[in-house]
């Protein structure tokens, strides 16, 4: 735990303290992950499983680990327990004065869908609903769904697509 608060001050202004990151995980529907780096810890992130979604309520690198692929390795394991049958989205609030979590965010295929005006005790400021849902993810990628049909009956237009996902898969 030192480690992930030593990252979470490192990282934020307002920054929680051990006793929520404690009442946040002791509900059953919390979930936390870290990245480690040679058996320290260089980021975390804490989620609630949903019964229709994932929502990110904390997420931090370690400012030495930032840009070098921790953050999105973190994202895209969340984006792998999302799935057609259940849990299709992710959602998360960001504060609006925090320019670089909103890009990175954006990077991974988030989107900004509401502003929560007021949304924080400790300010006024606002914050920024950003979603990832799977099903617009894999409509912007050229996904198409496979099955033994459509391997033979492909518009021809949109083989290009099919084939970049063939090769993914």
């Amino acid at each position: 735990m030192p480690e992930v608060l030593d990252i979470e001050r490192s990282s934020f202004e307002f920054a929680w303290t051990e006793e929520d990151f404690l009442c946040c995980l002791r509900q059953r529907n919390c979930i936390g992950m870290v990245a480690e780096y040679n058996h320290s810890i260089v980021g975390f992130m804490i989620y609630e499983l949903h019964k229709s979604r994932l929502h990110i309520l904390n997420f931090a690198v370690d400012d030495a680990f930032r840009r070098r692929d921790v953050g999105d390795q973190m994202v895209d394991k969340l984006i792998d327990k999302l799935s057609q049958q259940r849990r299709k989205e992710i959602l998360l609030e960001v504060r609006e004065t925090n320019l670089d979590a909103q890009l990175f965010f954006k990077d991974q295929g988030f989107r900004a869908v509401r502003v929560l005006r007021g949304h924080y005790d400790d300010t006024t400021e606002d914050a920024y609903v950003m979603r990832y849902c799977l099903d617009e993810h894999d409509e912007a990628m050229g996904f198409m769904p496979s099955n033994r049909i459509d391997k033979y009956y492909t518009d021809p237009i949109q083989n290009d697509s099919y084939d970049s996902y063939e090769d993914a898969a």
